[in-house]
């Protein structure tokens, strides 16, 4: 199915060189089915050098670039030879002078009037990075992207999107820079809503339910607003697949409260802040007919197994980033959406965008992302396993580093670490991510995500990543099937309050019925699933002492998230921390005084 008439989509494209440029990519890809402008390995390499080129064109009065000497050159080899690989703390010196009212071209060829926060989750503290509106328009055209694919598999009318979307506090640094989250640097965009009407993904909630000061009433409304819009959503989506399983179980909560509102036409109490209240009197009114419809579904349900089908018939897929740190809640969000499907969304961070979903058919678990040499210039860190580590997880090793490679010099099958030079001001800026070449879509490469890169577990030797740890807690999960009984969420610690030290894993549960038997081989399994070479041959010798499993008071997760969002995040952003640092003095207090139950592996003896 062909979505957009050639015409109609090159009038979205005009008077704008990034929008030209990427224009001509998306024809290509988008029809390289119809055999289409299919460009050959050159001319993708001459479309990964104009990007280069356009960005050092730009950018080329940079401070930053200057520093390093590159005399406004363009070409790659140049670039190369004297701009070096960084992470953020190579250049928060310049994003602080820019956060502190430094209006010279410190890292762009502009000044910088936004910074992003990003969520803090990963590292335990949110950092700054650079928004301009090259990013905006980079975010706009991969949204197109990828729901041209989605359209051409899951195709949908006129109608709107069911959005759980939050924004942030938005505050003005020291300097009178404007910083918040990349969500509601984009949220607040006039461009990018309008964008958003042409794809047809308009939310149902108006801006003052985004915007509100209260993540409570913000989602309590979303609902609301979902279900007086029931029949014209097509789609349901939020960032992350965490905050679209917490609105689906506050729906179990308040599904009474929600149809006693569109009865009577009168919006509950729990809803304080004027704004939102104004804004969703204005849509609501009373409808009887529809309350009782939604109560005798939600009454008829089991479990609330296929909740958004029934309430929302007429929806076509559940969308949202399902990688990475999100693949636990892939069970409960599918128990949410029934026969409907689940579709990751693009590949990006708080730093750029990387690639597009463009075989939205493909489950969570599989898909890949066709990378787009436009909205960025990529470079790709091979990474070698050193010899004694082939057969370990790609997660557990350290890795041999080469020199970087370009997007046309990947090989299928290789793994690799993600480098990006984007519009915005971050040079060849390591993400930390690993990534496998899956394949390719006609010359682009299509990547999959493998895990962030950085330690997470380590007491001497051992060397364990979130994603061991994910593997780990889903191997004794299966021991709780028997009693009805799932894990909620979790997050880990390294204790070295005594000699061994040892991992404690804390889990919260969706009842407190199962048996001390069985979370004591809850533990053992966890102990014995760690695989890492370092880590078993240390548990045999007793330098690390036996895992821990602590249990949690319902909520307690729920305090963990309240937490940050109370430093300035939004809740469409945040990812429960896998990793908490002795240094995160606030979330340990919150996981200490919610422990009910400790319990020790025996796995390599007592």
């Amino acid at each position: 199915m062909i979505v957009l008439a050639l015409p109609e989509m090159q009038k979205q494209f005009t008077n704008f060189t990034l929008k030209q440029c990427f224009f001509k990519w998306f024809i290509w890809l988008f029809y390289s089915d119809l055999d289409i402008c299919r460009p050959s390995s050159s001319a993708k390499a001459g479309v990964k050098q104009d990007t280069l080129r356009k960005i050092l064109e730009l950018n080329g009065d940079a401070e930053y670039l200057n520093r390093f000497n590159l005399g406004r050159r363009t070409d790659s080899k140049s670039f190369k030879s004297c701009i070096p690989l960084c992470v953020h703390s190579d250049i928060e010196s310049y994003i602080q002078r820019i956060a502190d009212g430094d209006d010279s071209l410190v890292l762009t060829g502009k000044p910088i009037t936004s910074l992003s926060v990003s969520s803090g989750t990963t590292q335990g503290k949110p950092k700054f990075l650079p928004f301009n509106d090259e990013l905006l328009e980079s975010t706009v055209q991969i949204f197109r992207t990828s729901y041209a694919f989605r359209n051409r598999e899951y195709p949908i009318g006129n109608g709107k999107a069911l959005q759980f979307v939050y924004g942030s506090k938005q505050v003005f640094t020291q300097g009178g820079i404007l910083a918040t989250t990349a969500t509601t640097n984009l949220y607040r965009s006039r461009r990018f809503k309008e964008a958003m009407k042409d794809i047809m993904s308009q939310c149902c909630s108006p801006d003052e339910v985004i915007f509100g000061p209260d993540f409570h009433q913000s989602l309590y409304c979303h609902l609301l607003c979902g279900l007086i819009y029931s029949d014209e959503v097509q789609f349901v989506f939020s960032p992350f697949a965490h905050s679209l399983v917490h609105a689906f179980h506050t729906l179990e909560e308040v599904w009474e409260d929600l149809c006693a509102d569109i009865r009577d036409g009168v919006l509950s109490k729990r809803v304080t802040t004027p704004s939102i209240r104004q804004a969703v009197s204005k849509i609501l009114r009373p409808n009887p007919e529809l309350a009782s419809s939604i109560y005798i579904k939600c009454q008829n349900l089991s479990n609330w197994y296929g909740v958004i089908p029934t309430l929302w018939p007429n929806a076509k897929y559940i969308y949202g980033i399902m990688t990475g740190s999100m693949e636990p809640y892939l069970k409960k969000l599918r128990h949410y959406a029934g026969h409907l499907p689940l579709m990751s969304a693009d590949y990006g961070a708080s730093e750029g965008w990387v690639g597009s979903n463009v075989n939205p058919t493909l489950p969570p678990e599989e898909v890949t992302y066709a990378v787009l040499p436009n909205i960025a210039y990529f470079e790709f860190i091979p990474l070698e396993k050193t010899k004694g580590d082939e057969m370990e997880n790609s997660s557990s090793i350290h890795y041999i580093e080469s020199e970087p490679v370009g997007l046309t010099e990947v090989e299928v099958g290789k793994i690799y670490e993600v480098v990006i030079t984007n519009f915005a001001g971050l040079y060849r800026y390591r993400l930390g991510d690993i990534v496998e070449i899956a394949g390719f879509h006609n010359s682009t490469p299509e990547l999959q995500f493998i895990c962030r890169r950085s330690l997470v577990l380590s007491i001497n030797i051992d060397k364990n990543t979130e994603k061991d740890l994910q593997l780990a807690v889903e191997e004794a999960e299966k021991l709780l099937a028997a009693e009805k009984v799932e894990v909620v969420d979790f997050t880990s610690l390294v204790d070295r309050s005594s000699d061994p030290g040892h991992y404690v894993i804390f889990w919260e549960l969706s009842s407190d019925s199962a048996s001390e038997d069985v979370l004591i081989g809850c533990a053992n399994s966890m102990d014995l699933a760690f695989v890492d070479a370092g880590y078993v041959g240390s548990r045999k010798i007793k330098t690390i002492g036996a895992l821990e499993l602590r249990v949690l008071r319902k909520g307690t997760f729920g305090q963990v998230m309240d937490h940050y969002l109370s430093l300035g995040g939004a809740v469409s952003q945040f990812k429960t921390p896998r990793f908490v640092s002795q240094s995160n003095s606030k979330v340990l207090q919150i996981l200490s005084r919610n422990v009910t139950q400790c319990y020790f592996s025996t796995a390599y003896g007592l």
